[in-house]
């Protein structure tokens, strides 16, 4: 998430890297089952949420139990917080019920809430990361699917798929945050009136060795260019871990007020990654 400090946990993660462009970008369907891979991609990771209801897959995820206290944010993350619905979902669920029996010193809790993430399980370079989400709702809340650079505490690396501040029900934000102070906000606006929270969308970033371009259903809204970044501002030629949080409050969203109704959701029907069909598997 933008402006978030990194993880200090300490861990070694080998990945192999590959050269080999990226495909240019094929339009995504709101659904499709994991044999329909897009035209010129390989799957090479993917969490389907087909198990049976309880924790997320520990193979795959990590789950924070702690109050991170980024962007002076308002939440505690609990494992408990985060469940596969045993209907081919995970469910993050903030809830405001609990939050007094958890320290977030020096503020006081506003919810808990959970943050997934795949260091140490799941690296990348390049290629097209995507998630299929429904949002939450409300002023507060501040959902993101996003990478960080690997291993954790090695740069300020961020590629933020998918960014969304609940008081703005048809918006979200894709954005990049490099070295030398290098950062890129992108915007994009659901037509129509239509809102985030009313049905399931795909997010996702298709990353180049030269660009990075963001997508909704599909459709590519924003292109970031290497060229385009200052010297030593590119910090996106390595592997990168990715992660699913929903956060409540900070600096960005704001905390939540009187209008904010609890608990909330982000429900991800699945989260995918693929590399260009040219590349050697790993």
């Amino acid at each position: 998430m933008a402006g978030a400090l990194v993880l200090t946990f300490s861990l070694a993660v080998a990945a192999t890297l590959y050269a080999v462009s990226p495909p240019e970008p094929a339009a995504v369907p709101a659904e499709r089952t994991p044999e329909q891979v897009p035209a010129g991609w390989r799957l090479v990771w993917a969490d389907e949420f087909d198990g049976p209801a309880g924790p997320p897959d520990p193979a795959k995820w990590n789950l924070v139990d702690d109050h991170l206290g980024y962007n002076n944010e308002l939440e505690y993350y609990t494992p408990r917080n985060a469940a596969v619905d045993g209907r081919g979902r995970l469910v993050i669920t903030a809830r405001s019920d609990d939050a007094g029996a958890y320290d977030c010193s020096p503020r006081v809790c506003a919810a808990t809430s959970a943050r997934l993430f795949t260091a140490g399980k799941f690296v990348q370079r390049y290629g097209r990361i995507e998630a299929r989400i429904k949002l939450p709702e409300g002023q507060g809340m501040w959902p993101a699917f996003w990478a960080r650079r690997s291993p954790q505490g090695s740069g300020r690396g961020e590629i933020d798929i998918m960014e969304h501040l609940g008081r703005e029900p048809d918006t979200v934000h894709g954005s990049l945050h490099g070295e030398q102070g290098y950062d890129e906000q992108n915007t994009y606006r659901l037509p129509g009136g239509a809102r985030f929270a009313d049905d399931f969308h795909v997010f996702a970033a298709d990353w180049y060795p030269d660009r990075i371009s963001f997508l909704v259903d599909g459709q590519i809204y924003a292109t970031e260019h290497k060229a385009d970044a200052p010297p030593g501002g590119w910090d996106f030629d390595v592997p990168y871990y990715l992660l699913l949080n929903l956060a409540v409050g900070g600096d960005w969203p704001g905390p939540p007020d009187a209008t904010t109704r609890f608990p909330q959701q982000l429900i991800v029907d699945h989260v995918r990654v693929y590399a260009a069909a040219t590349d050697p598997p790993r």
